[in-house]
């Protein structure tokens, strides 16, 4: 049963790891007070930046960061989520807040990097000294992407989808989306989807809060999920959906696949180019 003709976007925070990668690897290196004492001053984006100079400063090595990126929770349900949805067809993307290196070190570790035909993040690498460097995927100081919503000033993922459904466009069989997100940055991106894709919140957190409140505005199908046997299974679900559904598959068969693979939507009516973006090769 192909699914190619699904695109499963994915928030990488808490939605693919079950923390926040920034967080984790400042708690994890014991650089917590200097962070909250420097967060008030600058960008969360830039603060990053100068935590990685501070630390290497101190004598870290980027090798004491990949072995806290190694160590970074994640539920061993998404990752089996993830490698069945590839394994089915379905074109995976993240668009994450997070940056390059840190997404990229904790896929590789999990054997998930494969998987995942573009990464949509903050662009970071290592310099000559050794220091990880990390940069916004906006440059919001000298072009805003002035979003309305609650987007960070570095990153609008409502415009990374835009491109995404540009390029979806152009082929000759439409394709749905699958928006998988928790944060508030993922609401913009909620709103790009049209009738027939679907959303994805996380619930009981920020993007949850915001499509419950704001249902009328968004005209996918939501379905909200908790943890990682929720991620799994309507994700899971939704695939076979779109499948069934595209492939004209008669009751009697439709019935049968969904006969273990039920999930509550949300009520609500559904008809209310970057060069940060790393691309990964197959």
């Amino acid at each position: 049963m192909a699914a190619s003709d699904v695109v499963v976007v994915m928030d990488f925070d808490k939605t693919i790891i079950d923390c926040d990668s920034d967080n984790w690897v400042v708690d994890e290196l014991g650089a917590t007070e200097l962070f909250n004492q420097l967060l008030p001053t600058m960008p969360w984006n830039s603060l990053m930046d100068r935590m990685m100079k501070e630390l290497h400063s101190q004598g870290t090595k980027i090798e004491d960061i990949v072995a806290v990126l190694r160590r970074t929770p994640i539920h061993s349900r998404i990752i089996q989520a993830i490698k069945s949805a590839h394994a089915l067809g379905c074109d995976l993307k993240i668009v994450s807040d997070a940056n390059v290196f840190f997404i990229d070190t904790i896929l590789k570790h999990h054997g998930l990097k494969e998987c995942f035909s573009e990464i949509n993040t903050n662009p970071s690498f290592v310099d000559e000294e050794g220091r990880l460097r990390i940069f916004p995927y906006h440059d919001f100081t000298e072009h805003p992407h002035g979003c309305p919503h609650p987007c960070p000033p570095n990153m609008c993922k409502g415009i990374v989808i835009e491109r995404i459904q540009a390029s979806l466009s152009a082929m000759e069989e439409r394709k749905t989306i699958i928006y998988m997100g928790d944060g508030l940055g993922d609401f913009c991106p909620s709103l790009k989807l049209g009738d027939g894709d679907y959303m994805l919140p996380r619930k009981d957190f920020p993007v949850w809060d915001l499509v419950c409140k704001n249902r009328s505005l968004i005209k996918a199908e939501v379905c909200e999920w908790s943890n990682g046997e929720e991620f799994e299974h309507v994700l899971l679900h939704f695939i076979t959906k779109i499948t069934i559904d595209k492939s004209n598959t008669n009751g009697n068969n439709a019935a049968q696949l969904y006969s273990n693979c039920k999930v509550q939507t949300m009520p609500g009516s559904s008809h209310q180019a970057f060069s940060q973006t790393l691309y990964v090769p197959h």
